[in-house]
């Protein structure tokens, strides 16, 4: 996912350590269940923690749990698909797997992977962020337990917002008036691309629309109903705010890169993205501030895109006790804490928000979490993204073309990419 690509980018390079040198073969967990603790297999994704995390987690989960030693092993994102999907299918899986939240449907869907319904009680599940524990469902069972978020916010410049005499907007009315007195000077109110789809899917969140629906066993997509027409019909008066190119997305070109050149006044992107414009442009890094994405109304912020991941145990794990141990300490409430401040992520449950501390961005951030969501909970949905008719469908619309028919051509395109089997 590129979401996920700036978001690990922005955070920082990190280099990150297995918690213990332990085989990871059948023989290896027998015999150390003979001769001391049992060792579990986990595979965490490169960038979801930090060294110095990692060692202090290490160091509390050996103290409360001198029975189980974790074999943590980092994971590459690039080609992580297939090997989960081999893994699961195997008799020596790894005991607990991080994956990308819209993925569990998928590796659920293959019968590999252990219902955690029961434990959800247990984890707090009634806290647990929607955009984390929509997705970690799949057909009425909870496959995934939430592990961290992160989410888009407006990134935005103080000192323009100042010589404007504008303040961030609470409503999405409050944006657009707000963006429209930005838009002078040669400088850009906003900078959106015609093809940030994740955005325009908060837009029709908010309006109470999908970008497809279930209709009993089948799928559907539904750009072309009302609700999904006045998130897109918000999307193109936004856009046209700024000189954003229709035609592609956020990373042709660069979207930091472009606000960076100093004449942008606003985007949208995660926060860690204003370290990347203060690489590209140092002048610009005390002038940067964040706030949530405007709902319709100030009482609520707007609907976000929810990224992140999941942990999952997979039904050929050799201790799911020992796994569901381990899970249950890093999605619990003291590692959500200390991984939230220490990584900048929003953590798993809406009463931990607080815990992100005073770092402007995460704050903007969390808050606009509380109203996360995801993409349709189907295993099929990597096939939607990969054709990404909704981009075409954004380009066509803002291009002048129907906005109903260029919707109908395009939910034909995912109705047909949900069903197939």
């Amino acid at each position: 996912m590129k979401f996920r690509s700036l978001a690990v980018a922005a955070v920082a390079a990190l280099s990150l350590t297995a918690l213990a040198a332990c085989g990871s073969s059948d023989d290896t967990k027998d015999s150390a269940a003979d001769s001391g603790p049992k060792t579990i297999d986990v595979w965490l994704m490169k960038g979801s923690v930090s060294d110095d995390f990692l060692k202090r987690f290490e160091a509390g989960f050996a103290a409360d749990h001198p029975d189980i030693k974790a074999n943590v092993q980092i994971q590459e994102w690039n080609g992580i698909g297939p090997k989960i999907i081999g893994a699961l299918a195997s008799k020596d899986a790894p005991d607990v797997i991080e994956v990308g939240n819209t993925q569990v449907a998928q590796y659920s869907a293959s019968g590999g992977v252990k219902d955690l319904t029961d434990k959800k009680s247990d984890l707090k599940g009634d806290d647990w962020i929607e955009g984390l524990a929509g997705p970690g469902l799949y057909e009425g069972k909870q496959f995934g337990i939430p592990y961290y978020a992160a989410n888009r916010v407006v990134v935005y410049r103080k000192d323009l917002f100042a010589a404007a005499k504008v303040a961030p907007p609470k409503t999405r009315e409050e944006w657009l008036s707000t963006t429209a007195k930005l838009n002078t000077g040669g400088n850009q109110g906003i900078y959106l691309p015609g093809q940030n789809f994740y955005v325009l899917s908060g837009f029709i969140w908010d309006e109470g629309g999908d970008l497809a629906v279930k209709d009993g066993d089948q799928w559907k997509g539904a750009l072309e109903t009302p609700e999904a027409l006045k998130g897109m019909d918000f999307y193109k008066q936004i856009q046209a705010l700024g000189k954003g190119p229709k035609d592609s997305d956020e990373a042709k070109p660069t979207q930091t890169d472009v606000f960076a050149q100093g004449k942008v006044a606003q985007m949208i992107a995660v926060p860690g993205a204003a370290e990347l414009i203060a690489q590209a442009n140092p002048a610009l890094k005390d002038k940067l501030g964040f706030f949530p994405i405007p709902g319709k109304t100030a009482d609520k912020p707007g609907a976000v895109f929810t990224g992140g991941s999941d942990l999952i145990i997979p039904e050929a794990s050799a201790d799911q006790d020992a796994a569901y141990t381990f899970i249950k300490e890093l999605a619990g409430e003291k590692w959500q804490t200390d991984l939230a401040k220490t990584m900048k992520y929003v953590p798993n449950r809406t009463s931990l928000a607080a815990s992100v501390g005073s770092d402007e961005g995460v704050a903007a951030m969390a808050a606009g979490a509380a109203n996360g969501k995801a993409t349709p909970n189907s295993p099929n949905w990597a096939a939607v993204e990969a054709k990404n008719p909704i981009k075409e469908y954004q380009t066509k619309v803002l291009t002048g073309g129907d906005p109903a028919a260029a919707a109908k051509a395009a939910d034909a395109i995912i109705t047909q990419a949900l069903n197939t089997k």
